[in-house]
């Protein structure tokens, strides 16, 4: 379908209109959000009365915490209105989506007013949860029937990557394979194509999940902490795991959820255990229903000393308790296990009530899981991408279990009268004991109606480094690995904890340059790690400066600065494909890149600040140069320099790729935000290979910096001192802020001169080392390390 989408029309700003609409917004659409006219104002020729409910939605929706917008400046792009005045606004929309109340009555009378508006051709969808979508369909248009179907956001909309694409009986399936692809490409999410049964695919599992759950930690002797300890990182899923969870989301949405549920199966063998135990049902009438009320499965008070501290129910009491440190063998047996795959099976074969936790929990799922084909979907590789994007799990349902082993699984299943579907068995009598299978690069899954392996859809676009790594693996050490991408384009990638660089990645980086610039065309720099880099190895650096270690520090120093020009000034095109945390030296990795094509969820920034440090990697020095290039005639020079100063001493961290560019670590014109995660190595190798075929040449060594000396470094030191003795900031905060001065404004100088990149990195240097000495400093670091905050690799 030849189609594109400029103008988008969200109906409904509650919770989820507003959020989709900012983030409408975010991918570069005009957007026009409506609203009701509040009772008050029905008789009013007031606009701004009339449209009351509909800005004072939005403007709350981005004042929330995390912000649904990659930056103030996206919400210029939204128009506000109401359902009685502006529905006209609809007419030059390319597409509408729905987001009202969950009352079918109330969405049809609307509809009944949009097909007056809408243009022909246009796309209409609903974001119901709930209401079947072929209920919608009464009275409408051919066309609109033809365009219309369910898009199914996850809240927050910015953040949860879940997509699901809902067709009606009457939708075109050209407009769903459209819907599909813009979902996937355009809005960056993982979109997954659901029937319209009740509560679609993620919610229908993911709550059955953590229904059981509820029904049966008490019975096999577990506490509230202990589930959460079970079923968060360890299990490859967020660190709010399952009663945190519970907290966050409300108890009151959960349990209307699985309500719904339980009403609308009436053919459902597991339809109970949508029916709440009776300690839940008490819960709710309480109001203990999680963050919104104050107390859930947890709640946060002041001790007697003034402190926070988090308390924990009883579920037989309903009391609140002091919470109790859970501690399992299996867990302790898989602590120097990094790999998931290789965890799960030692994880399902537990000897102590972790294990039998985990067998519990996961026969159950596994078996409702199988029942459900083909009822919600007929291929089973969608069940597990939806819940890995909805709920964040790293493993869906049928991954984990391939990696804890199809026959293991299958003989406790058998063991504890859980059977599988028939399908199960009519796979293995073929021969196969996995969903999945990996061979050249493309990944398949168990077809169940074809009683084979079908290719996975969606691979011709993208780069899956997991499908190509072993075959493609041309050098690696224990925190890195370079793998050939095809045509003359190598990807590194990070493996060690936090992605932290220590030396192990910094002789990865020059190797792959070695490699690259030997044999190859270019080199991306990515991973598949949750974060980018969360910095360099502040460990290794506390370990040589408490131990007096200065040649070895200033040797590590010197060789981080090194690998960083030399990601600079190699002979080959360099592309740092950043996401999510990208911090420190992973930051400074970025500012040296030919090009960084970021992903929109980068939080990007020089935290070093923060541990008592300047950036030593050439991160301040990349500040002067950037501070340098900014300057125009004209220009009030010192505001500018403030400004870069302020960025660093303040350690920013960007909230979005976007903001990256605000903060100066992206480069306008030069550095590219994508929104799409899975197409982001793809199009990271292209730009590379782009480069290397328009005819790369090595760029010089920059000779040409303007740095402003004594006119900038006056400036700081009245600033810190005047901080000082306003009690704002410490003598120590004092003297980190003068040596950053120093190195920003290029050192002592009567007036602005011109100076190389070698002479700022050796300021830089002295002023990293010096810091690093400092008794204040160490005692920073130490006590971060103590607490977690930052990593001793």
């Amino acid at each position: 379908m030849n189609k594109s989408i400029s103008k988008v029309g969200v109906l409904g700003s509650g919770v989820m209109g507003s959020q989709i609409a900012c983030h409408m917004a975010n991918i570069g659409l005009e957007v026009v959000l409506l609203d009701i006219v509040p009772k008050e104002a029905q008789n009013s020729d007031d606009k701004k009365a009339r449209n009351q409910i509909v800005n004072g939605a939005l403007q709350k929706a981005v004042k929330s915490n995390p912000s649904p917008v990659y930056s103030k400046s996206v919400i210029q792009h939204i128009t506000t209105g109401n359902f009685d005045d502006d529905l006209n606004l609809l007419a030059d929309c390319d597409c509408i989506i729905e987001a009202v109340i969950e009352r079918l009555d109330i969405k049809q009378q609307l509809f009944d007013k949009v097909e007056e508006h809408r243009k022909k051709g246009s796309f209409i969808s609903s974001n119901t949860s709930g209401i079947p979508i072929n209920t919608m369909l009464e009275g409408r248009s051919d066309d609109f029937k033809k365009h219309f179907l369910g898009t199914h956001f996850f809240n927050p909309p910015r953040y949860l990557e879940l997509l699901e694409i809902i067709p009606s009986k009457e939708t075109d399936p050209e407009v769903t394979e459209f819907m599909m692809h813009y979902g996937r490409k355009f809005i960056g999410k993982k979109t997954v194509l659901c029937k319209d049964t009740p509560a679609f695919i993620a919610n229908r599992i993911g709550i059955y999940s953590i229904m059981t759950l509820f029904h049966e930690f008490g019975k096999l002797g577990l506490t509230i902490e202990d589930v959460d300890k079970l079923t968060g990182p360890v299990l490859g899923r967020p660190k709010s795991a399952t009663f945190r969870t519970a907290d966050v989301v409300g108890l009151d949405t959960l349990l209307l959820v699985a309500d719904n549920l339980k009403k609308a199966l009436k053919n459902d063998e597991a339809a109970d255990v949508f029916d709440a135990p009776d300690f839940i049902k008490k819960m709710a009438e309480n109001e203990m229903l999680g963050s919104k009320s104050g107390k859930g499965f947890y709640k946060k008070i002041k001790n007697k000393k003034g402190e926070s501290e988090i308390l924990t129910l009883d579920p037989e009491k309903l009391e609140y308790r002091e919470r109790k440190k859970s501690s399992f063998q299996t867990l302790e047996q898989t602590k120097s296990i990094s790999d998931l795959n290789e965890r799960m099976p030692v994880l399902f074969g537990g000897k102590d009530k972790a294990g039998a936790f985990y067998r519990a929990s996961f026969t159950s799922l596994f078996q409702y899981s199988t029942r459900r084909i083909p009822e919600i979907s007929d291929e089973l590789y969608r069940i597990d991408d939806a819940l890995k994007a909805g709920f964040g799990w790293k493993q869906g349902p049928f991954e984990a279990w391939d990696a804890i082993g199809f026959e293991s699984v299958l003989t406790e299943m058998e063991k504890t009268d859980k059977k599988p579907a028939d399908w199960v068995y009519e796979m293995k009598e073929k021969g196969i004991t996995a969903f999945y299978k990996t061979e050249k690069g493309i990944r398949y899954y168990y077809d169940i109606d074809k009683k084979d392996y079908t290719e996975v859809p969606g691979q011709k676009d993208v780069v899956v480094l997991d499908n190509i790594r072993d075959e493609n693996t041309v050098w690696k050490n224990d925190e890195s690995t370079i793998v050939d991408l095809g045509d003359g384009i190598l990807n590194l990638e990070f493996h060690s904890k936090m992605n932290t660089i220590g030396q192990e990645i910094i002789q990865g980086i020059n190797t792959a340059i070695d490699m690259a610039e030997k044999d190859y065309n270019g080199l991306v720099i990515s991973n598949t790690g949750d974060n980018f880099s969360a910095g360099a190895n502040v460990g290794l650096i506390f370990m040589f400066a408490v131990e007096q270690e200065l040649d070895e520090l200033e040797f590590a120093v010197r060789t981080f600065q090194n690998t960083m020009m030399r990601v600079r000034y190699s002979s080959i095109p360099v592309v740092v494909a950043p996401h999510q945390m990208t911090l420190g030296g992973g930051c400074e990795l970025a500012m040296h890149a030919d090009k960084v094509v970021a992903h929109a969820e980068t939080y990007i920034g020089l935290v070093e600040f923060g541990v008592g440090l300047i950036p030593g990697g050439g991160g301040t020095k990349e500040f002067a140069l950037r501070l340098s290039d900014s300057l125009k005639d004209g220009d009030v020079r010192i505001n500018a320099f403030r400004d870069k100063f302020l960025t660093v001493g303040q350690a920013k961290v960007a909230k979005s790729a976007h903001e990256g560019f605000e903060l100066g670590y992206l480069r306008e014109g030069i550095d590219e935000v994508i929104v799409s995660r899975e197409h982001q190595l793809a199009y990271a190798k292209q730009c590379a290979l782009n480069m290397y075929e328009k005819g790369y040449t090595k760029p010089r060594l920059r000779k040409d910096i303007t740095v402003l000396g004594n006119e900038a470094l006056g400036a700081v030191y009245v600033g810190a001192n005047s901080m000082l003795s306003g009690n704002y900031i410490s003598k120590h905060d004092q003297l980190i802020s003068q040596k950053l001065g120093y190195v920003l404004s290029g050192g002592d100088l009567s007036e602005p001169t011109q100076v190389d990149e070698e002479y700022l990195l050796k300021l830089e240097r002295k002023a990293f080392l010096e810091l690093c000495m400092q008794k204040k400093t160490l005692e920073r670091i130490q006590s971060l390390l103590k607490t977690g905050k930052i990593l001793r690799n």
